[in-house]
């Protein structure tokens, strides 16, 4: 029986990306490294072989479209429940009917849980007898990394599955269809879109379905038919109808961590319009601009280093000044930072030089040499604290070669300048630099 899409005022009652849900596997898109024929997720859906599952991915990608698709081709008992709204009893409860189900009927039950990742521990606790025995399958959806948001204990007793965003071709295809279908799509409104207006929404999109499907319902529904009753869809139709994309992030979840990742990684490879693309992303996600220049203080000394330590000094000051002058006008000196670090030369000899320090410092714990001891108390020179020291002022150059290491140490070298910058003139004619 077909559902009915258009009430008597021919409004729809239910969104575009609701109606135009896949209903079978066939017209999933976008998934192919999990769902093409013969992998390992389709080949269990298909033989109704399903274990308990967490599907992983962002807003969009198709996580509650494909537990609906098992529940349609599979024979199980499907029970869906939300994060936001199950407690513990309720959970608990869920468990014993599906093991009456299971003793009474042999019929297996899948549970889909939305937003699985707000179920605090007990929650989560509350379903691991019935995940543990088999009596439930638990298919959870998830827009944060499973392996942070969900205990050690449901992770290892549920295959993880992570769902990439939707393909431009995935979603220009998935809008082609709804513009197509008369039933559940728009086709009975006449709309007529424009090739730019279509493009410009799989752009805006970002691999979303969600929002490219009601996207274009907005668009077509703000289009006036004409007097034949087509609905003009123009690229400022489209432009009007967005407006402006929310921005994927998660500033306590992947996305936090993928952006900032990117960033550093953009600064040591020394990309200047990638490094400010992603801090523009991440200050316009509404990011704690702090949390960016204490990143790039780190970075400063830890990837230029001796290069230029000018580098730390910038990017303090560009820390100094989110501090002291505040967003909007603290992204100018966060720029002239990122662009600096940039474009500085690279050099990670600091950083190799303290960890290793810090190794030895951790596994070797020798005696302070008697001549470093501290001898300015009353009885230190008369342990021997301080004999045989050599000041250096007193010597030509300000330098003197005497032992600093501890005995089992002498002759190592933790630091060790690059070629890099200025690294090598900091080291060049120092007395004593490198010994």
């Amino acid at each position: 029986m077909q559902r009915q899409i258009w009430d008597s005022a021919g409004e729809p009652p239910a969104p575009l990306a609701y109606r135009m849900r896949p209903g079978d596997l066939e017209e999933l898109v976008g998934q192919e490294e999990l769902l093409a024929k013969g992998r390992v997720l389709r080949r269990a859906i298909e033989a109704d072989e399903l274990s308990s599952l967490v599907l992983y991915g962002p807003a969009g990608c198709g996580k509650t479209s494909l537990a609906e698709v098992i529940a349609r081709h599979t024979r199980v008992h499907f029970e869906r429940t939300s994060a936001v709204s199950a407690g513990v009893a309720q959970l608990r409860q869920a468990v014993e009917e599906a093991r009456e189900r299971w003793r009474l009927h042999r019929q297996r039950t899948v549970l889909f849980v939305d937003e699985i990742h707000r179920f605090n521990r007990g929650q989560q606790d509350a379903l691991l007898p019935g995940v543990e025995d088999g009596s439930v399958i638990l298919v959870g959806a998830t827009t944060e990394n499973p392996y942070f948001s969900l205990t050690q204990a449901l992770v290892s007793r549920s295959r993880i599955y992570r769902l990439d965003p939707l393909p431009d071709a995935a979603v220009a295809g998935l809008l082609e269809r709804a513009l197509a279908d008369a039933e559940r799509g728009l086709a009975a409104l006449h709309p007529r879109v424009d090739p730019e207006a279509l493009e410009h929404l799989v752009r805006v999109a970002g691999g979303d379905a969600r929002i490219a499907l009601n996207s274009l319902e907005a668009a077509v529904l703000g289009a006036a038919p004409d007097a034949a009753g087509v609905r003009h869809v123009d690229l400022d139709t489209v432009v009007q109808a967005v407006q402006r994309r929310a921005l994927r992030y998660d500033r306590q979840g992947d996305a936090h961590y993928d952006h900032i990742s990117a960033f550093i990684k953009s600064l040591r490879g020394s990309d200047p319009d990638a490094a400010l693309f992603w801090m523009a992303r991440m200050l316009e996600a509404g990011e704690d601009p702090r949390f960016i220049a204490r990143r790039m203080v780190i970075h400063a000394a830890e990837d230029v280093g001796l290069a230029d330590p000018r580098a730390l000094l910038v990017a303090t000051a560009a820390a100094q000044a989110v501090e002291f002058v505040g967003l909007p006008e603290a992204r100018i000196p966060m720029a002239e930072a990122a662009l600096y670090i940039a474009l500085a030369p690279k050099s990670n000899a600091v950083c190799r030089a303290i960890d290793a320090a810090g190794k030895d410092a951790r596994e070797r714990a020798g005696p302070v040499p008697a001549h470093l001891r501290d001898a300015s108390y009353r009885g230190g020179a008369d342990l021997g604290h301080g004999r045989d020291y050599r000041y250096p002022h007193e010597y030509p150059e300000h330098w003197v070669a005497q032992q600093y290491l501890p005995d089992d140490l002498v002759g190592t070298r933790y630091y060790r300048p690059s070629e890099s910058g200025e690294e090598p003139s900091l080291a060049q004619g120092k007395p004593g630099a490198g010994r």
